[in-house]
C-alpha cells in the first residue's frame, strides 16, 4: 500500500484517539495476529506462516438532543509479507439525523443484507476487503446517501452510491490467492465512468409474524469482478479485473418458529452476457440448555445453488453446508462455529472452524482454521488446496 496513505491514516486513528471523550464514546481494539499454513507453497513467493497487526477504533458523537449522531472508524493492518495486506481503510465516516419517521445517513457506511450463514447473496452494497480474509465477510466502507423512511408497513431504505471501490487481493507474496496475482492497477469497468458510476439500490424490510421479510433492487457496478488472465508492466502473467455493470433483484427471509430459525436468500442477477438466478436455503435448530447446562448447541444445514453450474465463478453452485455453533453463555462469551461446504459434483470440501473467548474484561482470544479438500482441476477454489491454515488472534479492547 502507498506509505504517504498509511501514515495518512495512521494520524487519523492517532487523532481520533486524542479526541476528547466529553459527550462522546471512544472504542476501539489492537490485534496481533498469527496465520500458519500446513504446507509449503509451490510459489517461491509464498510464506508458511504471517503476522500482521491490526488497530480500529471508533469515535461516536452525538449532539441536538441525539438527533444528529457522527462516527468514524479508522482501520490500519500492517503485515509481515504482504504488501497488499498492509493497508487502511475508513470503515465509517458518516453523520445521520434521526427525524420522527425517517434517517438521512451520509457519508461512508457499512450496510449489512442477509440472512443464510453459508453465502450472503443478497448483499450488494458494499465491496470485500478480500485481503482480510478468504470467507470475504470483511467489507470496504461505501460512499453513500441514505434515506430511511419508517412506516408501519415496513422500513424503506433509498440509496444513492456516488463512487464505486474496488475489491482488494493479496500480493504475489499473500496467501491463500488466486493462482496468478491479481493485478488491481489494471482493472477495468464495462462503464466509461469507471469507478465513478453513481449506482442506486432500494431495500424494503419488515416482520410479519414470525417472519423477517427483506426485498431489494440494485443497479449499477458489480461488486464481483471477473478475473481475466493479461500481462503487466513487466511482461508477466497476472489476472485483470473487469467490473461489469449488473441489475439485480433480492428476496431474503427468515422464520422464528420456536427453537428453529428457517432461512432463504434468492437473487436474480443480470449483465449483459449473463442472466442467472441463486439461492441458498435451510435451517438452524438450537438445543437450548444443551444436557441441563446453560450452552446451546444449534445445528445448520443449507443448500447453495447457482443457475451457471460449473461455470460459475464461486465454489458454492450445487453444494450443501452442515454446521454446529456452540454457545457456552459464560461471562467470556464463549463460541465456537464449525462448518463443512460440501461440492455434490465433485466431492470437494471445505471446512471452517472459528471460535473466540474473552480473557477478563479487555482481552480475547480468537481461532480460525480452513481446510480444503479434494478441490477438482477447473474449481475455483483448486489453487487454495495447498492453503490450509491455523489463525490465532489476540485482541485488547479499550
Amino acid at each position: 500500500m502507498n506509505r504517504a496513505r498509511l501514515f495518512l491514516f495512521g494520524g487519523m486513528t492517532l487523532a481520533v484517539a486524542a479526541l476528547p471523550a466529553h459527550g462522546a464514546e471512544w472504542y476501539g481494539n489492537v490485534t496481533a495476529q498469527s496465520r500458519l499454513f500446513d504446507k509449503t507453497s509451490s510459489s517461491a513467493d509464498q510464506k508458511r506462516s504471517y503476522t500482521s497487526l491490526s488497530f480500529e477504533s471508533t469515535f461516536y458523537h452525538q449532539s441536538n438532543s441525539g438527533r444528529d449522531l457522527f462516527a468514524v472508524t479508522p482501520f490500519v493492518r500492517v503485515d509481515e509479507h504482504d504488501a497488499e495486506r498492509t493497508h487502511a481503510d475508513l470503515r465509517e465516516l458518516t453523520w445521520v439525523r434521526v427525524n420522527d419517521d425517517s434517517e438521512w445517513r451520509l457519508g461512508l457506511r457499512k450496510v449489512f443484507w442477509g440472512m443464510t450463514e453459508g453465502v450472503h447473496l443478497v448483499d450488494v452494497i458494499n465491496q470485500t476487503d478480500l485481503v482480510e480474509n478468504v470467507d470475504g465477510e470483511d467489507k470496504l466502507g461505501q460512499p453513500m446517501i441514505n434515506l430511511s423512511l419508517v412506516r408501519e408497513w415496513g422500513i424503506v431504505d433509498l440509496f444513492i452510491l456516488p463512487y464505486f471501490r474496488e475489491r482488494t487481493f493479496p500480493a504475489s507474496d499473500g496467501r491463500p490467492r488466486t493462482v496468478l496475482p491479481v493485478a488491481t492497477e489494471l482493472a477495468q469497468y464495462e462503464s466509461s465512468d469507471q469507478e465513478n458510476h453513481v449506482d442506486y439500490a432500494i431495500r424494503w424490510v419488515h416482520s410479519i409474524g414470525d417472519w423477517d421479510v427483506g426485498l431489494s433492487w440494485f443497479k449499477g457496478t458489480n461488486r464481483d469482478p471477473l478475473l481475466q488472465p493479461g500481462l503487466n508492466g513487466a511482461g508477466q502473467p497476472v489476472l485483470v479485473p473487469l467490473y461489469k455493470q449488473m441489475e439485480q433483484f433480492g428476496v431474503d427471509l427468515q422464520a422464528t418458529k420456536g427453537d428453529w430459525l428457517w432461512k432463504l436468500e434468492v437473487i436474480d442477477r443480470d449483465t449483459r452476457s449473463t442472466h442467472y438466478t441463486a439461492a441458498a436455503g435451510g435451517f438452524e435448530y438450537t438445543f437450548i440448555g444443551l444436557f441441563d447446562t446453560q450452552a446451546d448447541l444449534g445445528v445448520i444445514a443449507e443448500y447453495l445453488y447457482d443457475e451457471r453450474g460449473v461455470s460459475a465463478p464461486t465454489p458454492t453452485q450445487d453444494d450443501i453446508l452442515i454446521g454446529l455453533r456452540w454457545t457456552l453463555n459464560d461471562t467470556q462469551s464463549t463460541e465456537a462455529l464449525v462448518g463443512v461446504i460440501l461440492d455434490r459434483g465433485s466431492d470437494a470440501r471445505m471446512l471452517s472452524l472459528e471460535a473466540s473467548r474473552r480473557l477478563g474484561q479487555d482481552w480475547k482470544v480468537a481461532l480460525e482454521a480452513r481446510w480444503f479438500t479434494d478441490q477438482p482441476t477447473g474449481d475455483p477454489l483448486y489453487p487454495n488446496r495447498d492453503d490450509d491454515f491455523v489463525q490465532v488472534e489476540l485482541s485488547r479492547y479499550f
